[in-house]
């Protein structure tokens, strides 16, 4: 028996079952969200001055989160239709980022949102009871909303607190009271830093320095990136330099890492701050040859944002005289791009997506950001310290850098120090510094009471260490052999009040709340460990064997670093997992 199946023709009328032709009726309405001119308007209101460009669509989103407070669906729908984006592509950026909150037309939305920090080194300080309090004491002003907070690079003035855009280091209850009562939630004017004469790279426009004369000052001075990898920093010059123009640059200041405050500090210094780093800045860029930078600043660092809006104004017009002092000089193009609220765009290639305005997801490698970077044009990534040394290495010459250090190392490395220190800082040190050594002759020595017990050598993902290994150098490549790395250099010092496997905890749902979901050993992997980890005795083979997967398997280094608390834990605390 077979089967005949009729085939309709093309364009043919669909019939009813009856064999009469079903006409379709004309849409009455289009298909979608529609825009209504009120949204319209108020977009184009809040959002006048930001050219409509569809990698601009994260300053638009943050223009209608500080207008409204938060993202109205009608200002999304009309926001899609300002920028000739689709609304799913807004949506799905819009939705990615913590900072943003996504809430219906009518929506009440708060006046104020106090963000109190839960990481390491807050929550050793009291922030869970500071939040608690909060919370109680807030309970019955529909105006202010509190919520927990992952670090906002405050850790060394813990417990801190952000009321709407003023962080509120060493938080109380009285004190967030009195600045809601107060009203002054906004930003503050930091002090106008030194200025810099731009010395440095005069000397290079002049002439009296070559471009391979400062890249010889580079590599003699051994300079590496500090904003983690510890890569050699003349090596990304030669990479990016070498491929054909136009190239770009990033500056990387989205340091999110728990622990980590040096570049805050480093950009807000009343002397040598922002300044400076500007100057590196364009010093990189004549010699590599860069056309646009553009500088990702963490949304949590809203008094360093007007600090460097101010800064760069500043600078415009003093690049206008030195291109005409210096005839032939073409200074590159600067943005400063605000991010919000999400860790993974401290990975450089996840920061370039957030550039283009798209979600912050890491790229797979190859290729590198030297090679494919913002818009597909070969990249230069560096954070703002590793730049501040420029002038620096210029003005001493980068043989002077390589005289300091201690225990074979060379160089100067800043310190974040944080935790259970009297007096936690940023502290400039030699290279090969010991922990000891830094708690004492830095940091003011142990709090009162406190003894020793464990650190974390390079913030949430650089592993903790016994106090029996408080001897070993600090630096590049020391800690390897210890299953545990420098990074970031964001020191937190723990003592025997705490426990390693709370901090690993406190450390591991930090992963989870940042993993940008891209991967599934990352994603579930950051998950399944927190769920283990809450057990009175671990299960240490099933561990493991996660953390294998997620090194092995995991796209970016979140991913593959976000193990390393607990296999510290397993590793030199094992009396505190066992039965």
């Amino acid at each position: 028996m077979s089967i005949v199946i009729p085939i309709r023709p093309l364009n043919s009328p669909v019939l009813s079952p009856g064999g009469t032709p079903l006409r379709r009726g004309p849409r009455h309405a289009p298909k979608g969200r529609q825009v209504l001119p009120a949204a319209r308007e108020r977009v184009a209101t809040l959002c006048a001055g930001l050219a409509p460009r569809a990698d601009l669509l994260i300053e638009h989103l943050h223009r209608l989160q500080d207008g409204e407070g938060a993202l109205r669906q009608g200002h999304l729908a009309a926001l899609a239709e300002h920028l000739k984006l689709s609304q799913v592509e807004v949506f799905e950026v819009a939705s990615f980022y913590h900072h943003f909150e996504i809430v219906d037309d009518d929506a009440a939305v708060p006046a104020t949102v106090v963000r109190v920090c839960n990481s390491l080194s807050c929550t050793m300080a009291g922030s869970e009871a500071l939040m608690t309090d909060l919370q109680a004491a807030l309970a019955h002003d529909a105006s202010v909303r509190v919520q927990a907070a992952p670090c906002i690079g405050q850790c060394h003035r813990a417990p801190a607190a952000c009321v709407g855009q003023r962080q509120l280091p060493h938080a109380s209850v009285a004190e967030v009271q009195a600045l809601l009562a107060s009203g002054d939630t906004g930003p503050r004017e930091l002090p106008v830093p030194e200025a810099s004469e731009l010395t440095q790279l005069q000397r290079l426009l002049s002439g009296e320095l070559s471009a391979d004369a400062v890249l010889a000052e580079l590599k003699a001075s051994n300079l590496r990136g500090l904003g983690g990898a510890g890569f050699p920093a003349w090596r990304k010059w030669e990479t990016v330099r070498a491929q054909p123009g136009p190239r770009h640059m990033v500056v990387n200041i989205d340091e999110g890492e728990v622990g980590t405050f040096k570049d805050g500090h480093v950009l807000t210094s009343a002397q040598a701050g922002a300044p400076q780093v500007l100057e590196g800045l364009l010093i990189a860029a004549q010699v590599v040859g860069i056309d646009h930078v553009w500088l990702y600043l963490r949304d949590e660092y809203h008094d360093a944002r007007l600090l460097l809006l101010r800064e760069l104004n500043t600078l415009e017009a003093r690049l206008q005289a030195l291109a005409v002092q210096y005839p032939g000089y073409t200074p590159p193009r600067i943005e400063l791009r605000r991010g919000a609220g999400a860790y993974i765009c401290g990975e450089e290639s996840a920061l370039i997506e957030s550039v283009e305005g798209k979600r912050g997801l890491p790229r797979l490698k190859p290729p590198i950001v030297a090679l494919h970077g913002v818009f597909g044009l070969p990249t230069l990534a560096h954070n703002p310290e590793t730049l501040w040394w420029l002038p620096e290495i210029l003005a001493h010459g980068g043989a002077w850098l390589t005289t300091h250090g201690r225990a074979g190392r060379n160089g100067l490395r800043r310190f974040s120090v944080s935790g259970r220190v009297k007096q936690p800082g940023v502290y400039l040190a030699p290279a090969g510094i010991t922990l000891r050594e830094l708690i004492d002759e830095h940091a003011g020595g142990m709090t009162e009471g406190h003894t020793l017990y464990a650190y974390l050598p390079g913030g949430a993902s650089g592993g903790i260490l016994p106090a029996a290994l408080a001897d070993v150098p600090l630096d590049f490549d020391t800690l390897a052999e210890h299953g545990a790395f420098i990074g970031s250099m964001a020191v937190v010092v723990m003592s025997q009040m705490d426990r390693a496997r709370d901090a690993a905890l406190n450390l591991m749902r930090f992963f989870e709340h940042e993993s940008c979901g891209q991967c599934t050993p990352c994603r579930a992997g950051t998950t399944k460990a927190v769920e283990l980890i809450q057990a009175p005795v671990w299960d240490a083979p099933l561990l493991a064997e996660l953390s294998q997967v997620m090194r092995d398997a995991s796209i970016c280094g979140l991913g593959q670093a976000a193990p390393n608390p607990v296999d510290s834990v397993l590793r030199f605390f094992p009396h505190e997992v066992s039965a």
